[in-house]
């Protein structure tokens, strides 16, 4: 009869089973600057996104220069799924710690193991959101994604600070290193840059043709640009006859029907849509200037936030609202057309709100109500 081992016999033994000449700390302390870089870039662009989303009232976000977010949040998206190659080097450099034994060695030992755990489950709880939203696979989350991935972000922040203060007064400079662990980081390093150049292309137009990975490309969709959420997505039928669009302010009320709005100047513009997907794209949308139809109830003036409302029953973003500057900004118009057709009903058909330096969350689709605060 064979007898089991010990388990005590073979925890003190797995130390030994971990072994390999390529782990070095010069290697850790390389892939971890590199992921630092990438987490540091990702949690900067990801609070600014949160904040241009729902902003306290101390936040206000420019339309101009007209590309920001797009670039801010194709960073955001590009560094984050840079950092997962990173993530499992680093990850694999130092697991064969988590068997060292004893476990423990005194209250300090105990809490930088706590540290690093925390540190280890931030970082691939981020990881593993962030993609999952990125694929639009929201069932995978038994849990309200925004909130959690956010908060996260800032624990994962503290326990990286906190890592760097525990590690930084005990590092001496490395032993050069060999040939060997230099080609494992230059593994790391490529693996990085081809997860980036499979995925940024839905951001950077001349990359679509090798981003084999890219959940959206500029250019495929109706009318030639991508579609989140579709119109039978968000429960809205195409407008009839009696469409109106309702537009209230201090001078008083109008209903506009889609011929009235025809009538009134048109104006031409060329903007990106940007989503927080990380994917973006650039359209030559034609309509109504928000600023006329603001001029038509007696707000033209106005320093009041702007609200503007959707046809769709219900969501978090069926509304939002325009600070007072950009809803005057002439390239923030209530678009009819996109290129030289009328828009797509998955576009917004009868018309959108389209505007400069805007998430494609907030770029209102279907409109229904466009209401200046009061005072």
């Amino acid at each position: 009869m064979v007898r089991p081992p010990d388990p005590l016999t073979l925890a003190r033994s797995l130390p030994r089973r971990f072994t390999s000449p390529l782990r070095s700390p010069w290697l850790t302390a390389r892939l971890g600057m590199w992921l630092g870089i990438a987490f540091g870039v990702c949690f900067l662009t990801g609070v600014l996104s949160h904040l241009v989303q729902h902003p306290p009232g101390w936040f206000h976000w420019p339309s101009r220069p007209v590309q920001l977010y797009r670039v801010t949040q194709g960073l955001h998206v590009a560094s984050g799924l840079a950092a997962v190659p990173l993530l499992t080097a680093k990850i694999w450099s130092v697991y064969p710690r988590l068997f060292a034994w004893p476990p423990v060695r005194g209250i300090g030992s105990a809490l930088d193991r706590a540290a690093v755990g925390l540190l280890s489950a931030a970082a691939v709880f981020e990881v593993v959101t962030g993609v999952l939203n990125i694929a639009y696979w929201y069932s995978a989350m038994p849990f309200g994604f925004l909130g959690a991935h956010y908060w996260t972000a800032y624990l994962l922040a503290g326990a990286v600070l906190l890592h760097l203060a525990a590690k930084l007064p005990a590092l001496r400079p490395a032993a050069p290193p060999d040939p060997a662990r230099r080609r494992v980081l230059a593994l790391a390093g490529a693996a990085a840059a081809t997860v980036t150049a499979a995925t940024v292309g839905q951001t950077v137009a001349p990359l679509r043709r090798v981003s084999l990975l890219a959940p959206r490309l500029p250019g495929v969709g109706p009318q030639g640009l991508p579609v989140n959420k579709t119109a039978a997505a968000a429960r809205v039928a195409r407008a009839d006859a009696s469409y109106r669009l309702l537009v209230t302010g201090p001078g008083g009320r109008h209903a506009l029907s889609l011929a009235d709005l025809e009538r009134l100047p048109q104006a031409s513009v060329e903007l990106p849509i940007a989503c927080v997907e990380g994917w973006s794209a650039t359209g030559t949308w034609s309509g109504v200037r928000l600023a006329d139809l603001l001029r038509l109830v007696g707000a033209e003036h106005t320093d009041r936030p702007v609200r503007v409302e959707s046809l769709q029953p219900d969501g978090p973003y069926r509304e939002s609202v325009l600070d007072p500057g950009p809803a005057r900004d002439p390239l923030t118009l209530i678009a009819l057309r996109l290129g030289h057709e009328p828009l797509h009903l998955d576009h917004g058909y009868p018309c959108r709100l389209i505007a400069p330096n805007r998430p494609g969350v907030l770029q209102t689709k279907w409109v229904a109500a466009i209401t200046v605060a009061p005072r």
